[in-house]
């Protein structure tokens, strides 16, 4: 199973109908869980990480593998992603992805991590990322199933 733990509500549409499509192409593979958050509005940086974490704690099992996505991450290749994926996933049956807020994670959150992945050392809107995420879990998912679709 894979759970995607984001702070922030979606309120665009078309990123909702994006999100929709990628948990649909998702089912054939895995079981998808996406729970959101509400975002802090402090305005004090720590603050607003920590009351977001105590959030984020609630959707946590013991049993997860918890992969925070990070700036300061590992960056890796799709096919790197897919192999990593496969690997977690016959060792532990529960993927859970963390994006944070527009303050990123706090330390709690990124100390219970497995692993920390970035995409890029580039800053993308919150909501945004949730459907490039979702996209390379499909990705990864053709890759392993040696489907047509990655090029």
């Amino acid at each position: 199973m894979i759970k995607l733990i984001t702070v922030g509500k979606i309120k665009e549409k078309y990123l909702k109908d994006a999100i929709d499509e990628y948990r649909k192409r998702l089912s054939k593979y895995t079981k998808l869980e996406l729970i959101e958050v509400q975002d802090e509005t402090t305005y004090e940086e720590e603050k607003n990480k920590e009351l977001e974490a105590l959030k984020i704690m609630k959707y946590i099992n013991e049993k997860d593998y918890i992969v925070t996505l990070e700036i300061e991450g590992i960056e890796i290749s799709s096919l790197e992603f897919a192999k990593k994926i496969d690997n977690i996933l016959n060792i532990n049956s529960n993927i859970t992805f963390i994006i944070g807020g527009s303050y990123g994670l706090s330390d709690k959150i990124k100390e219970i991590s497995n692993y920390k992945l970035s995409f890029s050392k580039l800053t993308f809107p919150h909501q945004l990322f949730r459907v490039i995420l979702l996209e390379q879990i499909y990705r990864a998912f053709k890759i392993l199933n040696n489907e047509s679709y990655h090029k």
